[in-house]
Order: C-alpha cells, then structure tokens, then sequence
C-alpha cells in the first residue's frame, strides 16, 4: 500500500493527529487486551507474536512503514489476538475502530486501497504457508530477508534492515538459531547480504531464491 497517499488521506481525515511513539521493545498492545482500535505505521518497524494455551510463542511477522495492523477488529473480534511490539523507535498512527469502520464506508478510494492491502497480505500468508511445506529453512529464510527488506514495495537496490536478532529469524523461519547463523554466513560469503551489526540485503539474494 503506498504509504504517502494513505498519510496523506488520514492527514485530510482529520485523524493522524493521533501519533503515538513508541520506544524499542515497547509493548504497543498484547494479546487478550480489548481490541478497539485500528494502528497505522508511520515509522519504524513492529513485530507480531502470538503465545499458544499451552504456552509456546511464535513470531507471526515484521511490519515496516505503510502497514495497517489489529485489522481483527474490524471483523467483530473484541480482543487482540497477537501482541504488537515495536523492535525499533516506531511512530504509530491509532485509529478508533467505529472512525476507521466509517471511513471505508464512506470514502471509495481508501476502500479500494485497503482492500488491496488485505489482498496483498493474503497472498503473503499464502506464500508462508506453501514456503513452510515445500521449501528449505536456507530457501525460507532468504525470501524472509526479501519481505523484511521489502522488495518490491520499496524500489531500491539495497535495504538496511531494523535489528532484528538471529533467534528472531530462526523463530520467524521455523528453524534453530545455529542453522540461521550458518545460512547468514553463507550468504554473506556470497555478496548477497551485509551483516555487521545491522543487516543490508542486496538486490541479488533474489537472483539466489529464485535460482537455487
């Protein structure tokens, strides 16, 4: 979803006054609390998770600028079913549900873009689950790097990822943390990423996905 001409039409909405910072590591909300409004990211990077009755944590997705979040409540769900953390200093736009439910009733070129949105993240879960059946934990996490540095939505050549630590990705992946630091390795022996510190995927690591 372009980013700027959503600001842009929250800014005209009259509700993107409603920014809230969040420092890293900061809880934006968690799982089981009430769900009663939409969030926006303006800036920064957010991570889902979810923990199971029986205890055992998973972590859903990173969002970056542009992407909505607690979309559940638009579809009648009274508590959050993830808990939103943000892994960066992050500035989050908070949308009341009832303000955001009228909006895209009542404004089409909103609706048409949200919809989209929703769209584009089926086909991300989508692809997830076909990736976790058929591909390598290498193949997986190479294509997780691709999403986090989100190619295709931002047209660059290189993408400084957030921090975001191996056990992160090994989580995200659904592999160990000593198979993602073997893979990390290999792909920066290869050129395809920098990893010192921060991460910097390169263009090529998709050449390496859809090649190997």
């Amino acid at each position: 979803m372009e980013a700027s001409y959503i600001r842009s039409f929250l800014q005209t909405a009259g509700v993107a006054r409603r920014i809230v910072p969040f420092q890293k590591d900061e809880v934006i909300f968690a799982q089981g609390d009430p769900a009663k409004s939409v969030m926006y990211l303006e800036k920064g990077a957010v991570k889902l998770s979810v923990v199971s009755p029986g205890g055992k944590k998973a972590i859903v997705t990173i969002l970056g600028p542009g992407d909505f979040f607690g979309l559940w409540c638009l579809s009648g769900f009274s508590l959050r079913m993830a808990t939103a953390t943000a892994i960066v200093p992050s500035d989050v736009l908070v949308i009341d549900k009832r303000k955001m439910l009228r909006l895209l009733h009542t404004k089409h070129a909103l609706s048409d873009r949200f919809i989209s949105f929703l769209l584009t993240l089926n086909i991300r879960i989508e692809r997830d689950l076909l990736d976790l059946h058929f591909n390598s934990a290498e193949k997986r996490l190479a294509r997780k790097l691709l999403m986090l540095a989100r190619y295709g939505i931002q047209h660059r050549q290189d993408t400084l990822l957030p921090e975001i630590s191996q056990d992160m990705l090994a989580k995200m992946v659904g592999t160990t943390r000593a198979r993602v630091n073997q893979f990390m390795n290999k792909f920066r022996r290869l050129g395809l990423i920098d990893y010192d510190g921060r991460l910097k995927v390169h263009r090529s690591l998709l050449s390496f996905v859809l090649h190997e």
